[in-house]
């Protein structure tokens, strides 16, 4: 099934409505403790540093400054929570991992708490998993499944930049990645493929979050 045909048009304007709303930052959470009131639809993003999580969702939301972007691996180091007025959905920029810059007691810090919010947090209701389109799924990608899998967390790969790589290698890319998913116990089985440069794959994005927040 491509991605075309996964969501109705109705899907994809309910998405674009949810997103067109002002979407602001909420907080920052370095510990479990000080995590805002379990109430809303929460989804995640998670991925390797600097893989375009704060890109993508500055795309999804139309806001080019709403998450910080930087160059340098392992800059985001907590949990940062955006909210809009009015929507049932709570979306969370996670840590990225992978890093190797970052002193090791920091890497360690920032490991228990993704792990402690992936495990306790009862509103979770999916982990966007992004990996780069170019260098596809890595050892550290495959270790993060295997986390989600044992926290019994439904995790959704999605691929970043798309638009780096040619169509075919993208398309190769996509069944390759469906194929290995389909052996992991919390996977989603949807692929869906961004670019937050050509916004590409946005408005299916939106409209399966949107989707997750209505059910």
């Amino acid at each position: 099934m491509s991605e075309e045909d996964t969501y109705t048009p109705q899907d994809l304007e309910a998405g674009r409505l949810l997103f067109a709303r002002q979407w602001d930052f909420l907080t920052s959470v370095t510990d479990m403790a000080n995590l805002p009131d379990a109430a809303d639809t929460e989804i995640a993003f998670a991925g390797r540093s600097n893989v375009g999580k704060s890109s993508l969702i500055n795309a999804l939301t139309g806001r080019k400054g709403l998450a910080r972007t930087s160059s340098t691996p392992g800059r985001t180091q907590m949990l940062n929570f955006f909210v809009a007025p009015e929507t049932p959905l709570t979306i969370v920029d996670m840590p990225g991992y992978g890093y190797a810059q970052a002193p090791k007691e920091l890497v360690e810090a920032w490991t228990k708490l993704v792990f402690s919010y992936l495990r306790g947090r009862p509103n979770l209701r999916r982990v966007i998993l992004l990996i780069d389109s170019r260098h596809g799924i890595k050892k550290n990608d495959l270790d993060a499944m295997e986390l989600l899998d044992k926290a019994a967390v439904v995790y959704q790969v999605v691929l970043t930049k798309a638009d780096k790589i040619k169509p075919p290698a993208l398309t190769r890319l996509i069944a390759d990645t469906q194929a290995l998913l389909a052996k992991r116990v919390a996977a989603h089985p949807i692929v869906l493929a961004t670019s937050s440069e050509k916004n590409r794959g946005v408005d299916e994005l939106r409209a399966e979050l949107c989707l997750l927040a209505n059910q």
